[in-house]
């Protein structure tokens, strides 16, 4: 079977995991047992599904059979081969859990995502640990994908979320949701979880951008629910807003070939509308109640690019301003480094090079960072050292689509560097 042919598997897959994993957590109360029950029934799905078509609602589909699998597997170690009569054996032949999974919805297991967040963002948790399990477990991410998101190696991420699980397992963590109390406490967490969900399919490009844009819609999805629950909570606001407001652009992003669209040459007639007004209704609402976060400064940011109908309108001085209230709040080389953008735009590039000069040791295996250093000095007439910095950053590309797009850089280069007189051989 081609790749094409499972494309729709893997995205259904993906999208389903978070609302799977939670409900045979629930069943199951234990993180190992649920993650290997919907590790089987993915197994189980490659082999169905492309012969007896997807089911209405995979996520039931494979809740149902993780469930019977895991079941099957218990009794059979301990010896109890009986099955009760509510439960289907598991076969090879046919589907026999569609007729339960088709009499199920989104209503039996609206509460599981949101309880397995919060038990991955348990207070025995260090953030930093709360985070990369939930980043694992709830959205299936590789160890390598998390690791890049935080910046770190595989191996230290590796670790990090072994720790997590082995002291989830060792303080007995009640697998139930938390009272109102706890869920503020954990708040943050979440959130910060979520973001970094959103993130992982925003980054992707190529041919991965498709199959891992439902971690957007699931990101999305969880902001809404978790601004369902704070109402009152601007920061939530603000994160949903940022979510909305930047998936908006997601159409405009790649051309035909999957290669990447930068915001400037976006067709901004494929943004979608609807998506950003409610985003900046959003992001409006939450600044009236006068309690600044970085998510609400990140909204007003991206509201400020969805506003501008044409590239030139954007306020650069204003984004200027609030990347700077963002560094104070949130200090970050990375933060440091988008704010160089637009100081590039109202101050030119050689202020901005100037001020991402003290990043290079921190950022010294950051894509980002050597393709925004080579843009500017390829601006400032500095060819040669711009070719050193996108050299660099092919070599850290994490993407097809992204190597190509700093190619197509080198590619001017060389060109403008040809002297006029002399054809090329």
């Amino acid at each position: 079977m081609s790749v094409t042919d499972t494309a729709w598997i893997d995205a259904a897959l993906t999208s389903a995991r978070p609302q799977a994993v939670g409900a045979l957590l629930r069943y199951f109360r234990n993180l190992d047992t649920a993650e290997e029950a919907f590790q089987n029934a993915c197994l189980r799905a490659l082999k169905s599904w492309p012969q007896n078509g997807p089911p209405r609602d995979p996520a039931s589909w494979l809740i149902m059979v993780g469930r019977n699998v895991a079941i099957d597997d218990i009794r059979r170690g301990k010896k109890q081969e009986a099955l009760p009569d509510d439960d289907r054996a598991i076969s090879d032949l046919d589907d026999a859990e569609d007729e339960i999974a088709e009499r199920l919805d989104g209503s039996h297991y609206r509460d599981d995502i949101l309880r397995l967040l919060f038990i991955c963002c348990h207070k025995d948790l260090p953030p930093t640990q709360q985070i990369a399990l939930a980043l694992r477990i709830v959205s299936g991410l590789t160890v390598k994908q998390i690791a890049r998101a935080f910046l770190v190696s595989e191996a230290a991420m590796e670790q990090r979320i072994t720790r997590a699980k082995a002291r989830v397992a060792d303080a007995n963590v009640p697998f139930e949701t938390p009272g109102a109390v706890e869920r503020s406490e954990r708040l943050a967490s979440v959130a910060a979880m979520i973001y970094l969900i959103f993130n992982e399919g925003y980054s992707a490009s190529g041919d991965t951008a498709e199959i891992r844009s439902p971690l957007c819609e699931e990101a999305i999805r969880l902001a809404r629910l978790l601004l369902r629950l704070f109402q009152s909570e601007p920061e939530i606001m603000g994160l949903t807003a940022l979510l909305l407001l930047q998936h908006a652009r997601a159409e405009a992003r790649f051309d035909a070939d999957g290669q990447v669209i930068l915001l400037d040459d976006q067709d901004r007639s494929l943004w979608n509308q609807k998506l950003i007004a409610e985003g900046a209704a959003l992001i409006d609402k939450a600044m009236r109640h006068r309690r600044s976060g970085p998510y609400q400064v990140q909204a007003a940011i991206a509201a400020l690019h969805a506003r501008a109908e044409k590239p030139e309108d954007t306020d650069w001085t204003q984004i200027d301003l609030l990347y700077g209230a963002l560094e104070v709040m949130q200090p970050s080389p990375v933060i440091t480094l988008n704010r160089a953008v637009a100081v590039s735009k109202v101050k030119g590039p050689e202020a901005a090079l100037e001020m991402i000069e003290p990043l290079a040791p921190r950022l010294s295996n950051y894509f980002h960072y050597f393709g925004v250093r080579g843009a500017f000095l390829m601006q400032l007439g500095r060819n040669e050292e711009a070719r050193v910095a996108f050299d660099r950053a092919i070599a850290l590309a994490n993407t097809t689509a992204e190597a190509a797009h700093i190619r197509m850089h080198i590619d001017r280069l060389m060109r403008d560097s040809q002297p006029r007189n002399v054809k090329a051989k």
